[in-house]
């Protein structure tokens, strides 16, 4: 093996895959698993968190080997590799057994640096037989939080191969990574694989290219619509529904208006799925919309903006999804349409599940979290660092940031609130507390004496709805609490309390009006050399029958705008070339760049 340490790191960087400096947290993390040293990495998406086990495996003698949860995206990622020039292979249950015999010989032969596999290979004892023979010098795993109870994708078979690490000889040095690690999830990763705090990398989850925004109590096609059409045509972006039904009336609906849509989820067949996948991967259609059966482990880094059209289950989800949007740097979009019924639809498949109490009531927890997220006036970015345990300042963008309603006191109408919860004990919810604010004449509440109270009807003339939606704001800025479980408990924050004291005064915006930033576009960018490029690369992917993101990065085709190099060197400046992209696709983009005024 060549000695590790002389190896220089930013050389093999840009001769394999074209970039000239590492991004945060890589380095530090390949520095660990060259030196053997079991690794965590928490990367937020986009973060190229791949290049973390795959430019070690070009460096070690041995093989590489990256547990990935779905087998339908390592067909994906093996042509990715395969296109940077990096040999690499597959083995799941889509492969025949003929096949299967020849990867491994090839494997055994040398000539296989990256086998991916999911987790669920290692209960094929014919499989750890074959491994134990081999030298692995890396174990990869991918989307490592599906390997925590406390996670929101939580795989046993992570668990069970987990174990089957500890038998390879020599052991292989171990990599987990992830993109959406809460504290807790980060500790049980940390308790499960014997990785220590001190070779725990953390780069935050700030992405800043990425503009997030929430959109509540609209007509939502007629919204989705006027966005779309806003938009450049050849804009691609993933639209998430909750459900199967709601996927296949939304893209039914746009594909009606002249959209080129597909659809995906678990009840198309695997044909269909995989056709439509690949449609979206090689830009034959601008939208794909999905249930959260699509997306993770796509590698699409030119998607321009993903939606939520029905709203997520927690936090970490909707995060991992919205990270989707902006792989390569440049400015995306990530919008939530928020409804009280996505609310119910929500809980109702919570109910529905077949987790146990403990299980429910996690998810009710995180749920409610995602109610917050939805009702905060603070920055939505800073909000979700702070569900990470993270910090950072207020990105200055997103639709709260760019809120320009006019601040109301409300510290009267939210002492009444909080008022009120005391009175009823704090045992009782939302609900409840709004309708005895409201004066109800429910007879629940007559039968608990709440008439009586100095609250009762404190608010009258204001619908219940406004109060709810005040409740919630006050829940979202932490000046209510509330219980855990399927029925959550309002109680009053300390926070809460300083505003009862008039110690603390709470302001609330009252009118929308909302402004998009512009794109932060130099002066010598120049937009139909811009298209003209992606043309030329869209031409060439489908000759290739390659996904054009794999010929180059739209952000890879921007800086080609920007510095229109004329010579091969000058064309090995540009972020994201590399020697054997300069020599496959050099010189029909530098022939287009001359010719372009």
């Amino acid at each position: 093996m060549e000695n590790l340490s002389l190896v220089n790191l930013e050389q093999t960087l840009k001769e394999n895959f074209g970039f000239d400096h590492f991004r945060a947290g890589q380095r530090q993390i390949i520095e660990q698993v060259l030196e053997g040293k079991d690794t965590l990495g928490i990367l937020p998406t986009g973060a190229g968190k791949s290049i973390c086990y795959q430019l070690p495996a070009l460096l070690f003698d041995g093989i590489t080997l990256v547990v990935s949860p779905l087998i339908s995206l390592m067909k994906d990622q093996v042509d990715q590799l395969e296109a940077a020039g990096i040999p690499a292979t597959f083995l799941n249950s889509t492969v025949d057994e003929a096949e299967s015999h020849f990867r491994m010989s090839q494997i055994e032969e040398g000539l296989i640096k990256i086998l991916f596999v999911a987790p669920e290979r290692f209960g094929l004892e014919s499989f750890n037989y074959f491994i134990s023979r081999l030298l692995v010098n890396l174990v990869a795993i991918d989307e490592a939080h599906c390997i925590s109870q406390w996670g929101h994708d939580f795989r046993p078979s992570y668990l069970a191969f987990a174990k089957r690490i500890e038998n390879l000889n020599p052991k292989p040095t171990v990599l987990a990574l992830t993109a959406t690690a809460t504290e807790r999830v980060t500790a049980d990763i940390q308790h499960l694989l014997n990785i220590s705090t001190s070779t725990t990398i953390k780069t935050g989850f700030l992405r800043e290219n990425l503009r997030f925004e929430v959109v509540k109590n609209v007509e939502k096609r007629a919204w989705l619509r006027k966005y779309l059409d806003s938009r450049d045509k050849l804009d691609t972006g993933i639209i998430y529904c909750s459900t199967r039904k709601d996927v296949e009336e939304v893209s039914d609906w746009l594909k009606h208006h002249g959209y080129n849509a597909r659809r995906y989820h678990a009840g198309l067949t695997e044909s269909e799925r995989a056709t439509n996948q690949e449609d979206f991967l090689y830009d034959n259609c601008q939208i794909i919309v999905a249930t959260n059966a699509f997306g993770m482990g796509i590698n699409k880094s030119n998607v321009r903006y993903v939606i939520h059209y029905s709203t997520p289950s927690n936090i970490e989800s909707y995060y991992q999804e919205a990270g989707r949007a902006g792989r390569d740097g440049l400015e995306s979009d990530a919008i939530l349409l928020w409804a009280l019924n996505d609310l119910r639809i929500r809980n109702f498949l919570i109910e529905q599940g077949e987790g146990d109490e403990a299980h429910k009531e996690l998810e009710y927890d995180k749920l409610r979290q995602m109610q917050a997220y939805a009702n905060t006036e603070s920055c939505l970015q800073r909000f979700i660092l702070r569900y990470f345990g993270d910090e950072g300042e207020d990105c200055g963008k997103c639709s709260n940031c760019l809120d320009q309603r006019v601040l109301a006191d409300i510290t009267i109408d939210s002492q009444k609130v909080m008022s009120c919860v005391i009175r009823m004990g704090e045992h009782f919810g939302k609900a409840a507390v709004a309708s005895v604010l409201a004066g109800s004449k429910n007879k629940k509440l007559i039968q608990w004496n709440f008439e009586k109270l100095s609250t009762y009807g404190i608010m009258k003339g204001v619908n219940q709805k406004a109060i709810s939606n005040l409740i919630d704001f006050l829940t979202s800025e932490g000046y209510l609490e509330v219980s855990s479980g399927k029925f959550p408990l309002l109680s009053v924050s300390t926070a809460g309390r300083m505003v009862l004291k008039g110690k603390i005064k709470i302001e609330r915006r009252e009118a929308m009006v909302i402004s998009k930033p512009k794109l932060n576009v130099s002066d010598n960018f120049n937009i139909e050399l811009f298209d003209a490029l992606k043309s030329l690369r869209l031409e060439i992917a489908r000759l290739l029958k390659l996904p054009p993101f794999m010929i180059f990065s739209d952000a890879s085709l921007q800086d080609m705008t920007y510095l229109k190099p004329q010579t091969d060197e000058e064309f090995l400046k540009v972020s994201g070339v590399g020697p054997q992209k300069l020599e496959k696709y050099g010189s029909n983009f530098l022939k287009l760049i001359r010719e372009s005024k």
